[in-house]
């Protein structure tokens, strides 16, 4: 192999390493498992079932030996017979129509192979034909990968095993359903049982035929600042589709897409989600063909893919959960909020409240000394907050982090910033208490551990360890190089630095950021071995520092994926912090990710990316919206009628937050859409919710309309604003709220059921 990882984080193993793997494929249907498992029936006549309370999903094995996909949506009785189309004229074959669910290329379907194969001697047909089956109650974790999981009482999986006689390559299609969701989880492995060398040059981890009806394509889109607006468009004759080459997740688009009817709403309608459990390159390839049918897939970018399978090796595609729901996206959102909570997240602190933070960037930049970062957590202590982040600036010796051009990669305290000595400084941050509580102030810090300065010792040691293309010129943005992270001794140093500073003082809390993307890799598959490479680095620190809450971030919102929400409970939802803008950034990136894995803060105003001016109040309820509520600002330099409501804000706060967590969400009027955009959070027993309403523009005599709540049961009575109303009446009729004639208003109510 190419990729210089550690065998223990490959998503390629070799079965000599003895790593667990599926038996190779048997040559018989009889092979086939049929004991009873819960969710999975399994027919004699090789008709498979997956359903859960909410969902069903249906495959069959023809007579050729293919896979084909009969359903994916509500949980229904026997199926009508469909009406085969019958290829009479034209270029098709049979292939060309038939629903499939692992396509392959070069043998008559024209159309998106979910896999495509490259062998030794320059063939790249591969026939895969089934040869068996295996039911097993739980779900097996990937190797070297982030994946959702379950106990035998909540998941089941089912495996499909493949073989091409003539290759001898393997594959195991594996299906996972869990019991009181409506989602379905995929992934597939491909097992070189040769003896030359293959290339894996696609592979679609979801790949989905859908009936010819009125479908259009949802995904989350945008650029920094500006991340996980809502893009929704019709599907047409051809491929469309997106996809990702910035070796991240990116601020561009985000690893999930959606097929939802014409007719379907917030609340309403079909609506079929597709999430990808990675933070690499990516693609999103839909194709609706001149009969009608459309075919969508998600999975690696193949520009990023090219990856040699030697023989005896095997390659582990990420995994896409797939969710139904015919309660329209808020539905769909709901059920991928409490799976990636309950099921994916695997950080201690994923159901615990988050501390109110500060963090110093937007109030000392690279401008700072230990004295001045002590008065801020003098004062910050004295408000209330529980948590001071020390942003970026406080490392780098012989290259000091003064600006961002120098000190990345050499993770030691700049000894002028700190001369009473690191240690010294974090014991005085600690001994600070919390207000008048008896709780003394946490401390953490801002790392960027994947990059690397020019102008740093570890460049000047290891200039082979940046990314970069033989003699071509190696492109620097924002004065930095990318770390090769599929490099073992890169993988070490970081590890071993990370684990040295987590043990120099009491840290709590890292912000870890990525500023930039990929340029120059010297080969296709060096990009999945970044990603394998961070794994492993994020993989071992988890277990090393469980106590330690990390927080992703890529210039804000940039690599916000189900993959690092696995072993980060939260992640820098934006570096653009205006009230107004965030909002749509935060409804929208809601559309997946559940509400308490977003960072949210409040600024100073003007604001540093729009110049806007908003109230106080409008900016703390906003950042209350999200897990993490924080501020981004010296509170020393605010006004103070302004400093004075901190308090009132942080305790607030936490107390929002205690439903936030865990809460059902309800986006019941969307800011691109209505200029009183509100959400409910609920739990779900429906007893305890926090309302969030908010008015965006000055309009004369104008009535709103009615605010109508959802996820209340309709019998109970409900004390909203010191008001009691049953659950009938305020789902029903709603809410007449009242708003003055100006810009950004906002109200927060607490919905509490009467016993």
């Amino acid at each position: 192999m190419t990729i210089a990882l550690p065998s223990s984080c490959l998503s390629v193993v070799n079965n000599a390493n003895g790593t667990a793997l599926p038996d190779k494929p048997g040559v018989a249907k009889a092979n086939g498992t049929s004991r009873h498992v819960r969710g999975i029936a399994i027919h004699e006549d090789l008709r498979f079932t997956l359903s859960s309370t909410l969902a069903e999903y249906r495959l069959h094995v023809d007579e050729s030996g293919d896979l084909i996909h009969d359903h994916f949506g509500p949980p229904v009785g026997d199926l009508p017979p469909k009406s085969d189309i019958i290829v009479r004229a034209g270029w098709g074959t049979e292939f060309s129509t038939r629903t499939r669910e692992f396509p392959d290329s070069g043998r008559g379907d024209f159309r998106l192979p979910a896999f495509h194969l490259r062998h030794s001697d320059g063939s790249t047909v591969t026939h895969l034909k089934y040869r068996g089956h295996h039911a097993m109650d739980g779900k097996p974790p990937i190797p070297g990968l982030p994946s959702t999981f379950g106990n035998p009482s909540e998941v089941s999986t089912l495996v499909m095993r493949l073989e091409d006689d003539i290759t001898q390559i393997g594959a195991d299609l594996r299906y996972s359903v869990f019991h009181n969701f409506g989602a379905i989880v995929r992934s597939f492995v491909i097992t070189n049982h040769g003896t030359e060398t293959i290339a894996v040059e696609r592979a679609a981890s979801f790949s989905l035929d859908v009936p010819s009806e009125n479908w259009e394509l949802l995904q989350l889109s945008g650029d920094w600042g500006r991340e996980n607006k809502r893009v929704r468009r019709p599907i047409t004759l051809g491929s469309q589709g997106f996809h990702n080459s910035t070796g991240f997740t990116s601020h561009y688009h985000n690893p999930f897409f959606g097929l939802v009817d014409a007719s379907t709403t917030e609340n309403a309608g079909r609506a079929l989600g597709f999430s990808l459990v990675y933070s690499g390159s990516y693609a999103v390839d839909v194709e609706k063909t001149s009969f009608g049918r459309t075919r969508a897939q998600i999975g690696l970018n193949p520009l990023h893919l090219s990856l040699s399978l030697a023989p005896g090796e095997s390659f582990h595609s990420p995994e896409c959960v797939g969710v139904y729901s015919n309660s329209g996206l808020g539905g769909m959102s709901r059920t991928y909020h409490r799976l990636y909570r309950n099921h994916l997240s695997m950080s201690h602190h994923t159901h615990r409240a988050r501390p109110p933070l500060i963090n110093s960037w937007e109030a000392f930049y690279t401008d700072f000394d230990s004295k001045r970062l002590l008065n801020l957590a003098g004062l910050s202590s004295q408000l209330g907050f529980k948590l001071m982040v020390l942003d970026d600036g406080w490392f780098g010796n012989k290259y000091p982090r003064t600006d961002v051009t120098a000190g990345l990669g050499d993770w030691i305290p700049t000894s002028e910033r700190f001369p009473e000595g690191w240690d010294e400084f974090i014991r005085r941050v600690r001994s600070l208490q919390v207000g008048s509580s008896d709780s003394k102030l946490k401390f953490g810090l801002w790392v960027e551990p994947e990059m690397v300065n020019p102008h740093s010792e570890l460049f000047d040691k290891h200039p082979d360890w940046v990314l970069s293309a033989g003699r071509h010129e190696r492109s620097v943005k924002r004065d930095q190089l990318v770390l090769n992270l599929g490099l073992a001794p890169v993988q070490e140093y970081i590890l071993e630095f990370m684990s040295d500073l987590l043990a120099s003082g009491d840290i709590e809390y890292i912000k870890w950021d990525c500023n930039r993307c990929i340029h120059e890799a010297p080969s296709p598959s060096d990009s999945h071995g970044y990603v394998l490479g961070l794994y492993r680095i994020a993989e071992t620190l988890n277990s090393r520092f469980p106590e330690v809450l990390f927080e992703g971030c890529a210039s804000g919102g940039g690599r916000f994926d189900p993959g690092l929400l696995h072993y980060w409970p939260q992640t820098w939802t934006s570096d653009n912090t205006d009230a107004l803008d965030r909002l749509s950034i935060q409804f929208g990136t809601t559309l997946v990710y559940p509400a308490s894995a977003m960072g949210c803060h409040v600024s100073a105003c003007p604001n540093e990316q729009s110049g806007r001016v908003t109230p106080f109040e409008f900016r703390a309820h906003v950042a209350m919206m999200g897990g993490s509520f924080g501020f981004e600002l010296d509170p020393a330099k605010l006004e103070e009628r302004e400093r004075q409501q901190i308090p009132k804000w942080l305790a607030l706060s936490e107390k929002v937050s205690k439903v936030t967590l865990e809460a059902d969400l309800y986006r019941l009027a969307d800011p691109e859409e209505s200029n009183y955009p509100a959400a409910l959070y609920m739990s779900h027993d429906g007893s305890l919710g926090v309302l969030f309403a908010f008015c965006l523009r000055a309009v004369k005599r104008m009535d709103c309309g009615p605010l109508r709540l959802q996820g209340l049961d309709p019998q109970a009575t409900y004390d909203v604003d010191e008001e009691r109303w049953t659950g009938a009446a305020l789902m029903e009729a709603g809410l007449s709220l009242c708003w003055a004639c100006k810009a950004f208003q906002s109200r927060l109510f607490a919905v509490v059921a009467i016993q």
